[in-house]
């Protein structure tokens, strides 16, 4: 009775893929050609053509990449396959970042997929950080509406200097507008592009309650159609990159995958009215004074509690037997979250 419909979605997901390549018109490029190895020795492992590479987590260490540039504002992306079976307290992370080099006031834009216990779903969450403001974080976390362990799908980051945008698949699910009520708040400094795999047990999962458990290890997280669409940046020459990179910065406002037409407004609506599980523009407990840049849609709030979180969840169950189905020998075992 569920081969059928599993059978069917695999479809929908696979074309879905397709589509978002299409749709989003972007150039992958070869792992070497764009990232180094970050941390992890072995736990990174490059794939035999060298276009992708996959991330492991086991009981001696995580590991990541890092891209070879900074960036003057860009479009980065990559097709992500998550981890299986019980993946509580794992974190998988592909974001962008300075920290590095501005310590105490980096840029940050993240994607965070947040393992959970078997037979629950991976979250997501996204975050926008500038100029250290991570004490008036911008989160916001979302639910899928397919299975994450199951077939990579993409996930991008476009940043401009007017606009952020976040996708997955071809369909964008949050647009950050830059206003003058952000301030520095808004990311403005050259960032390099990361990706990672680690151990968040205290706090990726029930905060805190639920722990990696190594007896599932390892957790293989896999990062192919590698993309780095942007101006490449030395930072200790920034007067003379951003006059270099403004032609580079126009072109990126103009692309495809920064038009955000009706179509994609209302997908983007859709998306966020169905999945959408915590916005920090509702989390008055955490946020007394809303911020100045949120844009509060009263029929949205009321589907929120004063934390923040949504009052009506919307998880997409696994059947028993999904759950109970003994792994083959070579799988990837992870899990999900609330």
């Amino acid at each position: 009775m569920t081969s059928a419909p599993s059978i069917a979605t695999a479809v929908v997901m696979l074309s879905c893929i397709v589509t978002a390549a299409v749709a989003l018109n972007v150039t992958t490029l070869p792992f070497d050609e764009g990232f180094y190895h970050l941390f992890g020795n072995d736990n990174l492992v490059r794939s035999p053509d060298g276009r992708s590479a996959r991330l492991i987590l086991n009981r001696y260490s995580g590991s990541g990449f890092i891209s070879n540039d900074l960036y003057d504002h860009g479009f980065f992306s990559a097709s992500i396959k998550l981890p299986s079976d019980y993946t509580a307290g794992v974190v998988v992370a592909f974001y962008t970042s300075n920290g590095d080099i501005f310590e105490k006031t980096h840029d940050e834009l993240d994607f965070e997929f947040l393992g959970n216990t078997r037979g629950r779903e991976w979250r997501i969450q996204t975050n926008v950080y500038g100029n250290g403001s991570t004490s008036r974080g911008r989160e916001e976390r979302y639910l899928l509406p397919f299975d994450p362990t199951v077939e990579a799908h993409r996930y991008s980051i476009l940043w401009t200097s007017n606009f952020i945008i976040f996708y997955i698949d071809d369909t964008p699910i949050r647009e950050v507008v830059r206003s003058d009520a952000m301030g520095g708040d808004y990311p403005s400094k050259p960032m390099s592009v990361y990706a990672t795999i680690w151990d968040g047990s205290t706090w990726a999962t029930g905060n805190g309650k639920y722990k990696v458990n190594y007896k599932y290890a390892p957790f293989v997280s896999d990062f192919s159609d590698l993309v780095l669409r942007g101006c490449r940046v030395d930072p200790i020459q920034q007067p003379d990159s951003a006059r270099r990179c403004a032609e580079a910065n126009e072109a990126l406002l103009t692309a495809d995958f920064a038009v955000t037409t009706p179509k994609k407004r209302a997908a983007m609506r859709r998306f966020r009215e169905r999945y959408m599980t915590y916005s920090f523009c509702y989390d008055t407990n955490r946020y007394p004074v809303t911020f100045p840049d949120c844009d509060v849609i009263p029929s949205e709030q009321s589907r929120f509690f004063e934390w923040g979180e949504t009052k009506y969840p919307r998880e997409r169950r696994r059947s028993r037997r999904q759950i109970r189905k003994p792994p083959r020998a070579g799988d990837q075992k992870r899990e999900a979250d609330v």
